[in-house]
């Protein structure tokens, strides 16, 4: 079967950035629904489209292509007064960007009654290297479809 519009497709990856750094590498295969339903990066699933398995390939995404350009203004400076007792350097919390937007920030620095926070993704900015191996295409089913993501082994549990 080839790598369509509504089918799910099951690979192996790795990430690594523009000096060699292993970012990320899955343990176990991860699954998505392809076909434009915003599961993967744009370029992954235009690589990937029309392909079976076996298919293997090394994309070397630009930033933009990637988590995007590192923006300042999603990195805020906000009072340490503002957080629970025991915010650590790392932690991740949710809540709006300027623009009113839900966002993920990452605690980058705390010093002195100051945590500094950023929204951006921790690879916004760089350049990375995508290994890819499809392992399983199938056709998604009707609720896959519905709720816009795989389901199952290697996909979204209920």
């Amino acid at each position: 079967m080839k790598i369509g519009k509504d089918t799910v497709v099951t690979m192996s990856y790795k990430v690594v950035n523009a000096q060699g750094k292993t970012l990320d590498q899955s343990q176990e295969p991860t699954a998505y629904l392809h076909g434009d339903y915003d599961n993967t990066l744009p370029k992954i699933e235009e690589a990937l489209d029309g392909q079976e398995v076996g298919f293997a390939t090394t994309l070397k995404l630009a930033a933009a292509d990637a988590f995007g350009e590192h923006d300042e203004g999603l990195v805020q400076t906000i009072p340490k007064s503002e957080f629970p007792p025991g915010v650590k350097v790392g932690g991740q919390l949710r809540g709006r960007a300027e623009d009113g937007s839900e966002r993920v920030f990452t605690v980058v620095k705390i010093k002195g009654d100051k945590v500094l926070l950023d929204g951006n993704h921790p690879w916004a900015g760089q350049e990375l290297s995508f290994s890819l191996k499809v392992i399983e295409v199938r056709a998604a089913s009707a609720e896959e479809v519905t709720h816009r993501h795989a389901h199952g082994a290697h996909g979204h549990h209920h």
